[in-house]
């Protein structure tokens, strides 16, 4: 199909289907089991910007931008941008170690749940064997259908299948090479791998005119199509400028063609969204790199990577603690949201040991602690303990510095899950949220507590209840990772 016929098509779709373009139709939406049981997910950036692996995965704008330190390392490594341009890395970019299947055994080991590849990023390259642009994957540099492949090793493994979309970025990633003499030029047009490269200082804040045009826009709901038509993926992820007023007519427009292709599948899927992007209950909120201070009534989800400066490899990346990540996880399950952990492979195809340890290590302690954090749901408390969580975007790089006092809850049949953040030296933990107390102080716990076990060691706990709390002492329980106790209740 044409750009018209797909529209077309999408509008017949909406038309037949139980959802609009509107948002009291997409109200109808509800979050799927299958999502609400699921509590952690690996993202993955991986593209063009791997061969350089300077900077971030900002490389295609950052290298146009003079002054900035992509756009001397450019100079002084490629030559000058007129000269080598961002499209030059695209035979650099071979992938000639890339397996599929050897990442999804990754990730299956690391307890992945579901797996949400970037299908395009800002720069404009698809990930994916596209029928839209031929700038991508399949027919140019790795001459892999990244995505397709992907998603069929996936489905083998039971791993749901995601994709995310950054490609509305597009319209003014690139428009700084327009500044001076570069490869980036006034002639681009729809169907070029650099248009519309729209100048950054025309609109200083990025919502200001000149605002996305029709013809980009609707260039940019017939890929997000493709990608639901091709690839069926269970969760598709946005990043933020699709909160950008022009765009939201075409965003419900593609909210209810994805919706509704679900339906004619008999599927369930999750669209990700951030700050409010969507019409709150119509979609799933994302915090990214960070995460909330209180349990939420609602689905929510975190994303972040394993690395503090990077979503893509690059020389110089500054790895995460996995025992941090592990403490975070926990936290962001306790309070009724979700993990999306990114990693960002190399050039080649290989995924960096530092991701892979990481990786390793989650997988580890969710194979003994699971229980605790797979189906679960939240407890009437979430959480007990001195450490105070800072709300919000961008603040997950520093260690929260939690204490024995620290845990968080989560509860599934007849247990509840009480996860101590900092064991103790001494092995001796007061769960304060289980005191005896007055029956007449509700909401304080007044249940009865059958059994206790530590997962994950054989060590059968002591443990004694007073006013002042639950006592739990397991003297040869010794770890750097959180510890789990499983609370029988009667």
């Amino acid at each position: 199909m044409n750009k018209q016929e797909y529209l077309n098509h999408i509008d017949e779709v909406n038309k037949r289907g139980r959802f609009k373009d509107t948002w009291e139709s997409l109200s109808q939406y509800t979050v799927p089991k299958w999502y609400r049981d699921a509590k952690f997910g690996i993202f993955i950036h991986w593209g063009i910007y791997s061969v350089p692996a300077f900077g971030n995965e900002w490389y295609s704008r950052n290298m146009y931008i003079q002054g900035s330190k992509e756009f001397e390392h450019h100079i002084k490594t490629y030559g000058n941008q007129k000269d080598f341009g961002y499209k030059d890395f695209i035979p650099m970019f071979k992938a000639e170690k890339f397996s599929a299947g050897e990442w999804v055994n990754l990730f299956s080991r690391a307890g992945a749940q579901y797996v949400v590849p970037v299908a395009e990023h800002h720069d404009g390259f698809q990930m994916y064997k596209s029928d839209i642009s031929h700038w991508n994957a399949y027919e140019m540099g790795p001459c892999h259908d990244v995505l397709g492949e992907l998603s069929e090793k996936l489905k083998e493994k039971g791993i749901e299948n995601g994709a995310s979309s950054h490609r509305v970025e597009h319209w003014f990633f690139m428009g700084h090479g327009k500044e001076f003499e570069s490869d980036i030029t006034d002639d681009e047009k729809e169907g070029d791998f650099y248009y519309p490269a729209m100048k950054e200082s025309d609109h200083h804040d990025l919502f200001s005119k000149p605002e996305p045009t029709k013809e980009f826009l609707e260039d940019w709901l017939v890929r997000c199509c493709e990608i639901v038509d091709k690839f069926n993926p269970k969760i598709i992820y946005f990043d933020w400028w699709i909160q950008h007023s022009a765009v939201k007519p075409y965003l419900k427009k593609f909210a209810a063609y994805y919706y509704n292709r679900a339906d004619e599948r008999n599927i369930e899927v999750v669209i990700n969204y951030k700050h409010d992007a969507f019409m709150f209950g119509t979609a799933v909120v994302d915090i990214e790199r960070g995460q909330f201070a209180e349990a939420k009534p609602y689905i929510w989800q975190t994303d972040t990577a394993v690395a503090k400066n990077s979503w893509c490899y690059t020389e110089g990346n500054i790895y995460k603690n996995p025992v941090d990540i592990v403490c975070d996880l926990v936290d962001i399950v306790s309070k009724n949201g979700r993990l999306l952990l990114n990693v960002g492979p190399k050039s080649d195809g290989t995924i960096p040991d530092e991701d892979r340890h990481i990786l390793e290590e989650i997988g580890k302690w969710l194979n003994v602690n699971g229980e605790a954090i797979y189906g679960s749901s939240l407890w009437r408390y979430s959480s007990e303990g001195p450490t105070k969580i800072t709300e919000g975007q961008f603040a997950d790089n520093d260690s929260k510095g939690y204490t024995s006092q620290d845990i968080r809850f989560t509860i599934k049949g007849d247990s509840l899950y009480a996860t101590i953040m900092k064991y103790p030296d001494d092995g001796n933990v007061t769960i304060t949220r289980l005191s005896k107390s007055d029956a007449s102080k509700l909401p304080l716990f007044h249940g009865i507590i059958k059994d206790v076990s530590v997962l994950g060691f054989d060590e059968k706990p002591v443990f004694t209840r007073d006013e002042t709390g639950l006592h739990i002492s397991a003297k040869t329980v010794k770890s750097e990772y959180p510890v789990v106790f499983k609370i029988k209740l009667d």
